[in-house]
Formats: structure tokens, sequence, C-alpha cells
């Protein structure tokens, strides 16, 4: 057995997972007490649960640096093995999700921008070239950003999740991720952001 096969056969079958949608307009809808509708969120989390996987945490947040980290160190604190944001990954002066993330990250995987770019070509010509999908490792957990269209989002969890246990376990080191393992460090400011239902 090869060296990547050996560690998709250690990785866990079912592994618990965070969902958060980054949009102002979807949280401000939440905030008024409407259901503004998650379309890419709502995708996210019935591939995950079809993949035998559990959405352990579920948030929208707006297009804020502060909200989005306090959000994602949320996602850690609750000990889940992957948080897969979705929404502000673009070029637009309000995407801010990937200059969220990466401050907290301990590696980056490039390649999976890569890929991604690379299969979002054949749907949509070089304007590819304007995603910024990203993916990491964070305190022991993997971070996922996608983009916000439903398209963007399937083909994201298409590419990710047949290695998501792959990489989560070679990103634990072998341990166990538990409720309170992150570490929170002190985060300024921001509001609070809609908790949406898994």
């Amino acid at each position: 057995m090869k060296p990547h096969e050996q560690h998709r056969a250690r990785g866990k079958a079912r592994l618990r997972l965070g969902v958060i949608t980054v949009s102002t307009s979807r949280y401000r809808g939440r905030a008024d007490g409407g259901r503004a509708r998650d379309e890419s969120g709502d995708l996210i989390c019935g591939a995950a649960r079809r993949s035998g996987n559990t959405v352990a945490y579920r948030a929208i947040v707006p297009d804020d640096v502060t909200d989005i980290r306090l959000k994602l160190l949320a996602a850690f604190k609750e000990g889940v093995d992957a948080v897969i944001l979705t929404g502000g990954t673009g070029v637009s002066p309000t995407d801010v999700t990937v200059e969220s993330v990466v401050p907290l990250l301990d590696k980056e995987l490039p390649g999976f921008g890569e890929l991604f770019r690379a299969e979002s070509r054949a749907e949509v010509g070089t304007a590819a070239m304007m995603s910024r999908a990203l993916l990491g490792v964070a305190r022991g957990s993997v971070v996922a950003c996608l983009p916000g269209s439903p398209d963007g989002a399937a083909l994201g969890m298409k590419l990710l999740l047949p290695e998501l246990p792959h990489i989560s376990s070679i990103a634990r080191g072998g341990q166990e991720r538990s409720p309170g393992a992150g570490v929170l460090p002190e985060v300024q400011g921001g509001a609070a952001a809609a908790d949406a239902p898994p």
C-alpha cells in the first residue's frame, strides 16, 4: 500500500464539520428575523452529510474580518475536524474571507486552489483566475474557503470531500479532536453572528 493510501486508510470515516456562510445580505436577513436562503451553505451541508459526515457547527456572518475570525475560532473550540467557509473569496472590496483566514493558518495547501481553478476553467473559461479558493490547516483542523456561488461551492466539495479524511488525519497528527480543543486568542470587536440551524 502506497503512503497516501495508508493515510487514507487511517483517516476517520466520519468527520465533524463546521460550515460558515460569509454574506452580509444573508446575515442581515437572519438578524432581522427573516429566513434568508443560504443555498450554498445548505449545499455544503448536504454534500457533507451524504458522505457520512456530521455538521457539528454552522453560522452565518457578515463580510467583516473580525466577525469571520470570531466564528472560525468558535468552530475550532467545538473541536471540528474541518471548517468550510463559503463566500467572500472574490475580488470585490467587500470580499475579505481570505484575508480573515490566512493569518490564522499554520499551513496553506496551494494545490487546492490550483486544482479548483483548473477545474473551473472548463465551466467559466479564463474568469477562473478570479477565484481565490483556499485550503489550509489551523490548530489541527482543516480550513477551506470556497466561493459563495452554488456552482463554486459544489465544485469545491467535489474536490475536497474525497481527500478530507486523508488531510484531516495528517493535520491532527494522529490525535482526536474534541470540543474545547481549540485555544481562542482574543479578537476585539465584531457583531455577534447569526447562527444558522445545523
